[in-house]
């Protein structure tokens, strides 16, 4: 099936590369103890710049490697925004009106999306949005029917059409300027518009607070304030303006009035310690 697949992305032009498989135990095919990307990484000796749409050598690679995942090299014929967090899902909605893109959609085995684009000609944007990374040129995401370390399956929600849609205009505005490097296994990247992140990511956090269930409330609460507090440190946001999201939001979700401001008030002071560089991500 994994062979199939990836023989049938080939036949419509996709450069495809096999990438390493996680073992039932969530571990990596690589060996590697820890390794921080089970089944994403490439198999390749030279990585993405080996992948082909040549079938003879993409059946080779998968006589070698039975289970190797599917890997897509973006730029070519499609560019991909990669949501991996309810927080990346909300940011997304609100930079397009509240709308979702149409066109290919694949749900991946972490529990996130990937949004099919017709390539702009970028490169990769790491954290393009608190969440959500661009992968374009020197970039490849993996494709279903892929496997995750824990266990689930990537799959298509739309299937691929003829051709991917137009990135909307928002999203192509947010892409467009200074092309930072390729994204690292350090993570590390640039803010193309710091300052529409820090707007952006005030409107995901105070969402993701709103909606906490029972139980997670506080901690998420504590977790936004923490993250706020690292562009409040950056001068990006204003502090005032967080703490009066995160109450409105914090009350919305049913918190105290004094266990809501401790908890902000914690967050927003650790935060601040560790401001995060606008020109620079770390371990944002």
């Amino acid at each position: 099936m994994l062979l199939d697949a990836a023989l049938a992305y080939a036949r419509h032009g996709i450069p495809v590369l096999p990438v390493h498989s996680p073992a039932a135990d969530g571990s990596c095919s690589c060996d590697r103890p820890g390794c921080e990307r089970p089944g994403k990484h490439p198999r390749l000796r030279h990585g993405l710049t080996d992948a082909s749409v040549d079938p003879r050598r993409i059946e080779m690679w998968w006589a070698r490697w039975p289970a190797a995942n599917v890997g897509l090299r973006t730029g070519v014929v499609m560019d991909v925004a990669d949501v991996d967090s309810p927080a990346g899902w909300h940011g997304l909605r609100h930079l397009l009106g509240d709308a979702m893109p149409v066109g290919p959609q694949v749900r991946t085995g972490g529990g996130g999306w990937h949004f099919w684009f017709r390539p702009l000609g970028y490169g990769n944007r790491v954290h393009l949005l608190p969440g959500v990374d661009w992968r374009g040129a020197g970039g490849y995401v993996v494709a279903p029917p892929s496997r995750h370390a824990d266990r689930t399956t990537y799959y298509w929600v739309t299937g691929p059409g003829a051709e991917p849609p137009e990135a909307p205009a928002a999203l192509r505005e947010l892409i467009a300027g200074p092309d930072p490097p390729a994204r690292h296994e350090d993570g590390g990247g640039r803010i193309a518009h710091p300052d529409r992140y820090a707007s952006v990511a005030l409107t995901a956090e105070a969402d993701r607070v709103a909606r906490a269930p029972v139980g997670t409330r506080n901690d998420t609460l504590n977790r936004a304030a923490y993250a706020l507090g690292r562009l409040v440190g950056a001068g990006l946001l204003d502090a005032a303006l967080v703490t009066g999201e995160l109450t409105a939001a914090a009350r919305w979700a049913g918190l105290g009035r004094a266990e809501t401001t401790r908890t902000i008030r914690s967050g927003l002071r650790a935060g601040r310690r560790q401001p995060l560089d606008p020109g620079r991500l770390s371990a944002a």
